[in-house]
């Protein structure tokens, strides 16, 4: 038996292909720990099978009150993706046990991703595309009637590592560039060539509004219908965080009321959507199914980092990223001492 218990959940979204665990294992094996997949369909099976886990991996699966409460062991809960909304954290931090997620793995790629819908979506390649492919060739071209991306407004609702990445690659289009977010100091923003803006600013003076809020109970619905309304009509909106932050129902009313111009979406409120979902036919709507997160490097790198992460917890050192922060100091691990390539981090 090994020295540590892992568990996780059998057959959950972002389970692992193949059900090896090989990436996780690099820094899990060392320490003896072993992870166990179990069979979590209720919460009373995932007591059942999970109480004596020195360590819970999630994957994609909601993680209630109850399920936490009935770990005895538990040390950390490590997540394999940037978003823990599908985690209750206030249990989590009641119970003295680290949520961790992987917030820096990805940002290159979303970066990217959010840059090519708002290019694409400004260009209006979907419909240009649709024009060459019927042999409508000389029938008029949709760019003509834009203007020139240079000096154009982008506008950010929150400013992370995302938003900030976002900005280095617009800025070589010559966009002027404004941000709202009230937990970034301004010095932040500046070396991004951003200026800071109230979020009503952000709404009122951007050609693009790129949403980058995280999944959190305070920004639910973050932007409504009176958001929507106080867009320009030729403004695109794009959204590479999540889709619970945007009133879905107002965007589509925006989008057929023509209180602004178009939208390019990574996520949406309900994923995948229902076939009903009025977006799909629209062609001033650009979407993708959440894979702005997506390329060779997605699967090694987010389940390597999940492996640390837990073999971090186990070792008593504080994990890279906590989601609760705050059970850190309480929790008796050790912090991190600056990193030494011949003995690691110190001890």
């Amino acid at each position: 038996m090994a020295k540590f218990k892992v568990v996780t959940p059998k057959g959950q979204s972002f389970a692992v292909l193949g059900g090896a665990y090989d990436y996780e294992n690099e820094a899990l094996i060392p320490l003896d720990a072993e992870i166990v997949e179990i069979v979590a369909d209720s919460e009373n099976e995932f007591i059942a099978n999970a109480h004596d886990a020195d360590a819970v991996y999630a994957k994609g699966r909601n993680f209630t009150k109850r399920m936490i409460d009935g770990l005895e062991r538990c040390k950390i809960i490590a997540l394999g993706t940037v978003g823990s909304d599908y985690i209750d954290v206030a249990a989590a931090t009641a119970k003295g046990i680290p949520v961790t997620n992987i917030p820096d793995t990805f940002i290159e790629e979303v970066a990217d991703h959010a840059l090519m819908l708002l290019l694409a979506s400004h260009r209006r390649l979907l419909i240009e595309d649709k024009m060459v492919r019927e042999s409508r060739w000389r029938e008029g071209r949709p760019a003509l009637n834009q203007p020139r991306l240079m000096g154009l407004t982008l506008g950010f609702v929150a400013f992370g590592h995302v938003a900030r990445a976002t900005a280095m690659r617009a800025k070589a289009f010559g966009l002027r560039m404004i941000a709202y977010d009230p937990y970034i100091e301004e010095l932040v923003m500046s070396p991004y060539g951003v200026e800071p803006a109230t979020l009503d600013e952000v709404l009122a003076q951007s050609d693009f509004v790129s949403m980058h809020a995280p999944a959190t109970a305070d920004a639910h619905h973050m932007l409504s219908e009176a958001h929507f309304r106080k867009m320009k009509p030729s403004a695109i909106f794009i959204n590479t965080g999540r889709g619970p932050t945007v009133d879905e129902a107002a965007l589509i009313k925006a989008l057929k009321e023509g209180w602004i111009a178009g939208a390019g979406l990574d996520v949406l409120e309900i994923e995948p959507p229902k076939p009903d979902n009025p977006l799909l036919k629209m062609a001033n709507v650009i979407l993708t199914p959440h894979v702005a997160s997506a390329s060779a490097r997605f699967d090694p790198a987010r389940r390597r980092r999940a492996g640390q992460e837990i073999a971090l917890v186990l070792k008593g050192m504080w994990p890279r990223s906590a989601v609760n922060p705050t059970v850190l100091e309480k929790g008796g691990l050790r912090r991190w001492q600056p990193y030494s390539m011949e003995r690691g981090p110190a001890t």
